[in-house]
């Protein structure tokens, strides 16, 4: 089956067999490895991407499903190098522990903002709820996304 999408901005045409896993595709034919395969049932979230602007966890979509539609991997949100606005706050809130979990962390929040720029602390918690850390507690990563609803353009905290 031919299939074309968009992943991380560039668009692309590949031959797939349609029941293979997305998480399969992504690591093994497109090298995207931030993609991280943990329980391989849709529970854990490491392997979250955003799938048309929502979250979704990559091992629980098949490539037959992403004909036409645009994938963003953690890749995604620094094209050019420079972390995105929600990276950083990820740094800067000391949100990043093993690395394992981060990029499904990230995208889950990020798919959180795109669709509600302003979500409250419970909306914050729910939109990461299907992200496991066996590092530590999520306080962290709420107080990263809560630094960005509240982070004013015009006063960007330094690196």
């Amino acid at each position: 089956m031919d299939i074309s999408f968009k992943i991380n901005g560039t668009s692309m045409t590949r031959k797939v067999s349609p029941t293979k896993r997305l998480i399969d595709f992504l690591r093994n034919d497109l090298g995207i490895t931030s993609v991280k395969e943990g329980c391989s049932e849709g529970e854990c979230g490491a392997c979250t991407v955003i799938l048309d602007g929502k979250a979704v966890t990559s091992c629980t979509v098949f490539t037959g499903q992403i004909d036409g539609t645009e994938i963003v991997s953690i890749e995604g949100l620094a094209p050019s190098g420079d972390l995105d606005r929600l990276q950083e706050a990820f740094v800067r809130n000391g949100a990043i522990q093993c690395g394992f979990c981060t990029p499904g962390m990230i995208l889950s929040c990020k798919a959180l903002l795109m669709e509600n720029p302003h979500p409250t602390s419970w909306e914050i918690r729910r939109a990461i709820e299907g992200n496991l850390c066996r590092c530590t507690g999520y306080e962290k990563i709420v107080k990263a996304v809560e630094e960005l609803v509240r982070w004013d353009n015009t006063e960007r905290p330094e690196r």
